[in-house]
């Protein structure tokens, strides 16, 4: 198998932890798809930038609480300084795009929620039973992996989504 290319079953993605508490996560993006992706990065301790000119009013309270710190303007390519972890989720596809090339730049992994195959990273499908985390994630059927998911969960005993 040459380098980038799939393997013959599952998932191109190589499945890894990260631990990412106290460490800097730059989110790119304030809108639906973020407010369901915060929540697991705050759960493990990420110290979580937000880029976006608007926010929900789920994520500017997040800012209010000062559990996040939200910049209220554009993208610029040195907001990507010092983050561990990246996630490009704006509606422009253009921004998401120089979002992941400057993370790429940097050796950075950078989740594409517009593009996933673009992107240098994936976000799994999770749930956390007892003292575990599960977590799915296939070659890009995300509605697969939430599925498979839940039979796996409800095999452990946990809650069904």
């Amino acid at each position: 198998m040459s380098p980038g290319s799939p393997p013959p079953s599952g998932s191109p993605a190589y499945l890894s932890g990260l631990l990412l508490a106290g460490r800097d996560v730059l989110v790119v993006g304030a809108g639906a798809v973020v407010e369901r992706r915060l929540g697991r990065l705050l759960e493990v301790g990420a110290h979580v930038r937000v880029v976006a000119p608007e926010a929900t009013p789920a994520i500017a309270a997040l800012d209010s609480e000062g559990r996040i710190a939200w910049r209220r303007r554009r993208f610029v390519d040195g907001d990507l300084d010092g983050a561990w972890y990246v996630v490009a989720a704006t509606d422009s596809t253009e921004v998401n795009a120089a979002v992941a090339a400057g993370a790429e730049a940097r050796h950075t992994f950078c989740v594409r929620c517009d593009d996933a195959p673009a992107g240098s990273a994936w976000t799994p499908a999770t749930r956390n039973i007892d003292d575990v985390t599960v977590a799915v994630i296939g070659n890009r059927d995300p509605k697969r992996s939430r599925r498979l998911l839940g039979v796996i969960a409800e095999a452990l005993g946990g809650a069904t989504e």
